[in-house]
């Protein structure tokens, strides 16, 4: 866990990618719940930050 810690302050690919999947995943979890309506309304941008963020990271160094 203290790897993960240490990748995320230095920039490290792996960890930030981890972290923008599963924003992407979140995103795509409250797109498909059909219960709360905020969570429905802030789906996209909730992916679409995680899509952004996911192709800002693969350019960090391994």
């Amino acid at each position: 866990m203290t790897g993960f810690w240490n990748g995320l302050l230095g920039l490290r690919r792996g960890p930030w990618e981890r972290v923008a999947s599963l924003t992407i995943a979140l995103g795509v979890v409250m797109l498909m719940q059909p219960f709360v309506l905020w969570a429905f309304t802030w789906s996209f941008v909730v992916t679409l930050t995680g899509t952004v963020m996911f192709v800002v990271v693969s350019h960090f160094r391994e």
